[in-house]
């Protein structure tokens, strides 16, 4: 790879920024001096720039506890994204598997793995997705047996079978879980709505088989395991190194 795109890539600077200071000696190679920006590094090479070690990282995956407020973006004019409550990511292309509603909070994760997610998120794969959520009105066993069969929740939307399990129901409050293979727009909301209840909290617990970590409070963040990658690859014939 050239340097100049390794150091880029890395988050350094834009890759004219990077080209410049290249030539401004600001680059080493194995403790020597490089300054042609299309020199190339491979795995084994010591890159650093000022001084600084720059280690090259291919793919970063993040799990990160969204907080309501925040929303599901890479960049935004007015509301705070996801990718602003990551301080310290080593890739500058991160993005949000899928979306939360900005009320939303729970699992979601933040990579640049494009093959990833795309497994993550089409519908071909049947990719669960299971949520916590406080319902205003009372759940019942009727719509535990209509979410089971799948059903017409308005002109725009059809769902496929889900599993909804009654956690709770006290006053006219019930908590549930409920576990679903595609990601619609406000899908859950629409689906607790059409049996005549209001969804009024609402959690992503899990995503295939990542679940999320009950350390992390919203707002924080950690990489993923080397487990928990591998779970997520488990079907696939492809396989990935953080």
């Amino acid at each position: 790879m050239r340097l100049d795109k390794y150091l880029t890539e890395m988050g350094i600077g834009s890759r004219s920024e990077v080209k410049q200071g290249i030539k401004k000696g600001f680059a080493k190679v194995n403790d020597t001096a490089v300054t042609r920006p299309e020199y190339k590094v491979n795995e084994t090479d010591i890159v650093c720039w000022k001084g600084t070690p720059i280690h090259f990282v291919e793919y970063e995956y993040i799990m990160l506890h969204k907080p309501a407020g925040v929303i599901s973006a890479t960049e935004d004019t007015k509301d705070k994204t996801v990718l602003d409550l990551i301080k310290d990511a080593k890739r500058k292309d991160l993005f949000p598997v899928g979306r939360l509603d900005k009320d939303t909070e729970g699992l979601l994760l933040l990579t640049n793995d494009g093959d990833l997610a795309h497994r993550l998120l089409s519908p071909k794969h049947h990719v669960s997705k299971t949520y916590y959520a406080k319902v205003d009105g009372i759940m019942t066993e009727e719509d535990i047996r209509i979410f089971s069969e799948g059903f017409k929740v308005d002109d725009a939307l059809t769902a496929l079978p889900a599993k909804l399990t009654i956690l709770n129901v006290q006053d006219n409050t019930s908590e549930i879980e409920l576990e679903i293979y595609e990601g619609k727009f406000h899908q859950v909301k629409r689906m607790v709505h059409a049996v005549g209840k209001e969804v009024v909290y609402l959690k992503r617990l899990s995503m295939g088989s990542l679940v999320l970590d009950e350390q992390l409070k919203p707002g924080e963040y950690r990489p993923l395991t080397e487990h928990e990658l591998e779970g997520l690859y488990a079907r696939s014939h492809k396989s990935r190194h953080i």
